[in-house]
C-alpha cells in the first residue's frame, strides 16, 4: 500500500501541470499514461474536436462488465487576479497546510488513484478498476459526457461510479444541475450624440437583464419544503458581462452569461421561458430596424442534477468505505449526474474542503490524504 509521502509526490507532479481550462490538458494524460502503462493498464483517450485535449479512460483489471469508476477532473480554475502568497503550481507546506491550484479541487483525488495503481495492478481483481479522468469539467462538464458514451459502448457498464469532488470524505448523495447560458446582442453603431441612428446593445441587454433579475427573484419563492440543498431554490446569477467601444459611440454587441442552478424536479426551459421570449421579441424589434442586428441565446453547457438513489452500489460502497451514513445534498455542480443520466449509480467523496475550491491559496490539510490512504486501502482490501 502506498505511503502518505507517495501521495503527497504524487499531488506535486499533479500541481505542477497548469491544467488550466483555457489551456491543453494532453501534457498531463502524457504523464499519467506514461506511468499507468507500464502497470498493464489499458488507457483509452477520447480527445475532444480540436484534438488538444482528451478524457482518458483507464482500466485496471479484467475487461469485463462491471467494477468501480474513480472519477475526477484534470483542469482547474484560472488564478487570474488572485493575490497568492506562494506559487500555485508548486505545491508549497505553509503552516502544516499544501497549497497550490488543485489541491482540494481535485487533484489530491486523482494523486490517491495514481499511487494506489500499482497496488491495483498487482491485486487479483475479478472486476476491473477504472479511472475517469476529464477535461473541462470548470467550464460547464463539457468533457465527461463523451467519455461516458465510449465506456457504454464498449459494454463496460460499471456498477458504481465514485466521484472525487472536494466533501472531507463525506458522502453526498445528491447535487443541483447547472446550466449556462451567454445572451450575445449585436446593436448598430453611431454616435452617441445621434442615438436615432443606431442602437446600443447595451441598452438592450440591460432590458434583458433586467427580465433575468425578476427570474432570480421569483425563484426564491420555489423552494420545496423538503429541500436538502442550501440554497433549497434553484438560483440564477450573471457573472460576466462585456461590451462597447467607447463612451461616445453606440454599442455595437453587449454579451453576458447566465449560471442557472436547479434541484432535480425543476425544468430548465421553464424556468428561462421569461429570457427567451423577451430575447426573441427584442431579436425581432432590432432587426425591423437594422437586419444585422438581433439577439442570440447560446446554451453553453446543461448539465443535470444528481438524484438520490439509497441503497445503490455506489451508495453502499462509499458508506462502507467511509462509515458515514448521513444524507447530504450540495449546490455546485459535478459530473455524477451525467453519470447518473447514463443508467451508472453515482455518489461524490472526496479530500479537500470545496470552501478551499476557486479561492487563492487554495490548500488541502495534509491529514486529509492520510484519510485518503486509509480509504483507499479499504477499497483495495475489498477488491481483492
Amino acid at each position: 500500500m502506498p505511503s502518505l509521502p507517495l501521495v503527497r509526490d504524487t499531488l506535486a507532479d499533479l500541481i505542477a501541470f497548469d491544467t488550466t481550462s483555457r489551456y491543453s490538458n494532453l501534457a498531463l494524460i502524457d504523464w499519467i499514461e506514461d506511468k499507468l502503462t507500464p502497470l498493464g493498464a489499458v488507457c483509452t483517450r477520447i480527445p475532444n474536436e480540436a484534438g488538444d485535449k482528451a478524457n482518458l479512460w483507464v482500466r485496471i483489471g479484467p475487461d469485463a462488465p462491471g467494477g468501480i469508476v474513480l472519477s475526477g477532473h484534470t483542469d482547474v480554475v484560472p488564478v487570474d487576479g488572485q493575490d497568492w502568497t506562494t506559487d500555485p503550481f508548486t505545491l508549497t507546506e505553509k503552516d502544516g497546510l499544501l497549497h497550490g491550484r488543485g489541491t482540494s479541487d481535485m487533484k489530491s483525488f486523482l494523486a490517491l488513484c495514481l499511487a494506489f495503481a500499482p497496488d491495483f495492478a498487482a491485486a487479483s481483481l475479478s472486476r476491473p478498476v477504472h479511472f475517469a479522468f476529464s477535461y473541462d469539467e470548470e467550464i460547464g462538464c463539457k468533457g465527461a459526457p463523451y467519455m461516458i458514451e465510449e465506456i457504454i459502448r464498449r459494454g463496460a457498464q460499471p456498477e458504481a461510479v465514485w466521484v472525487g469532488e472536494p466533501t472531507l470524505w463525506q458522502v453526498v448523495s445528491g447535487h443541483k444541475g447547472i446550466s449556462l447560458t451567454e445572451v450575445i446582442v449585436t446593436g448598430h453603431e453611431a454616435h452617441s450624440s445621434l442615438p436615432d441612428h443606431g442602437v446600443s446593445a447595451i441598452g438592450v441587454a440591460a432590458d434583458l437583464m433586467a427580465v433575468v433579475r425578476k427570474i432570480e427573484a421569483d425563484l426564491k419563492t420555489q423552494a420545496p419544503d423538503d429541500s436538502p440543498f442550501d440554497p433549497p431554490y434553484p438560483t440564477l446569477n450573471m457573472n460576466i458581462i462585456s461590451g462597447g467601444t467607447a463612451t461616445n459611440i453606440l454599442a455595437r454587441e453587449c454579451r453576458f452569461s447566465c449560471d442557472l442552478r436547479c434541484p432535480p424536479g425543476f425544468d430548465v426551459d421553464t424556468i428561462l421561458a421569461p429570457l427567451t421570449a423577451a430575447a426573441e421579441a427584442a431579436d425581432a424589434a432590432l432587426k425591423a430596424r437594422f437586419p444585422e442586428a438581433g439577439v442570440r441565446l447560446d446554451r453553453l453547457s446543461n448539465v443535470p442534477p444528481l438524484n438520490a438513489e439509497p441503497g445503490s452500489p455506489a451508495e453502499i460502497l462509499l458508506r462502507a468505505l467511509t462509515g458515514d451514513n448521513a444524507q447530504r445534498a450540495v449546490s455546485f455542480a459535478a459530473e455524477a449526474g451525467q453519470f447518473q443520466r447514463a443508467g451508472l449509480p453515482a455518489v461524490i467523496c472526496g479530500p479537500g474542503s470545496i470552501d478551499q475550491a476557486h479561492v487563492e491559496n487554495e490548500f488541502i490539510d495534509p491529514a486529509q490524504l492520510a484519510q485518503g490512504v486509509e480509504i483507499f486501502g479499504k477499497l483495495l482490501t475489498r477488491l481483492s
